[in-house]
């Protein structure tokens, strides 16, 4: 019995040019299950036959008109919006119209309770592209497990193994920096709507320590902590609280009622009304993703 390939030796085989891939999904399909032979008429193979069938002489056409008119109506679509668009320069497009830039910087303050401007804007007044941004990292990551996630891990080699284990240098330096750097990922997040930080770039710096930790140390202690079920919760509880938070203040503030999330006092660490808390849910989205890319990129699982 033939002894079935992993998805990563094809992946490998196929960017190196030494498989053809469509032969090998091909070839997957049209085997056979043991015990079956092609006389069965449960199993056997026929072709299909029709106007539309690739082997017909029509279909080539067909395809390439249902093809040109939906690159029609796409370009038909979009010509429309730019036509709908204000003019070139025009004081009406939102870089000349300085009412929006206005109250971001003479109310930003006092609406949203965060000292950085920047944060203010990305989580209140335009936290939803916030969590669309958010959204993208979760379904890149879920789109990576779909290709690269396997059942079984191969054992790691005895050599892999002693290399890590006597590189002093890399395990010494991940020693000391690890701690620091996730402390100083944590305090660019909490710091975001103080100053300069906030969840994307302190989960980046967390994400950093995570790969540098599994690199150093090999992921058998991380993965102990952090595993795929621990992965997916988090980054699942995180999104739905952005998404539900916002969603409750947005309509609040739509109707004119006043929302549980006080601005608090500006400059004070428990301050900004959702901004902190939301601050440290696009945090958790970022490392996560981050280090679950490494983590299926270089072993399949996380």
């Amino acid at each position: 019995m033939k002894k079935k390939r992993s998805f990563r030796s094809i992946l490998h085989d196929w960017d190196e040019g030494q498989l053809d891939l469509t032969n090998e999904i091909m070839g997957d399909l049209h085997t056979l299950p043991e015990g079956q032979t092609a006389d069965d008429g449960k199993w056997k193979h026929e072709t299909v036959k029709g106007l539309f069938s690739p082997d017909s002489r029509i279909y080539p056409a067909v395809n390439g008109f249902f093809a040109g008119l939906l690159a029609v109506v796409i370009i038909g679509f979009l010509l429309f919006v730019v036509t709908r668009m204000p003019e070139f320069n025009s004081a009406f497009t939102p870089a000349n119209n300085s009412t929006v830039i206005h109250r971001y910087i003479t109310s930003g303050l006092q609406e949203t309770g965060a000292v950085n401007i920047v944060a203010g804007v990305i989580l209140d007044y335009r936290a939803f592209d916030t969590l669309g941004e958010s959204h993208v990292l979760f379904t890149a990551a879920a789109a990576v497990m779909i290709l690269l996630l396997l059942e079984r891990e191969e054992e790691e080699s005895p050599q892999e193994s002693a290399i890590l284990k006597d590189d002093l240098v890399v395990t010494n330096t991940a020693r000391i920096l690890v701690p620091f750097i996730v402390l100083f990922g944590i305090y660019v997040i909490l710091n975001g709507h103080l100053g300069p930080g906030g969840g994307f770039s302190g989960g980046a710096v967390i994400g950093g320590g995570l790969i540098l930790y599994s690199s150093a140390f090999r992921p058998e202690p991380l993965r102990r902590v952090l595993t795929l079920k621990v992965y997916r919760r988090i980054v699942l509880l995180a999104l739905s609280f952005y998404s539900l938070s916002k969603c409750y203040s947005f309509f609040c503030g739509a109707n004119g009622l006043h929302t549980i999330f006080k601005t608090g006092t500006p400059g004070a660490i428990f301050s900004a009304g959702l901004i902190l808390p939301l601050n440290i849910a696009v945090g958790i989205v970022v490392a996560c993703t981050m280090y679950g890319f490494y983590a299926l990129f270089t072993r399949g699982r996380i």
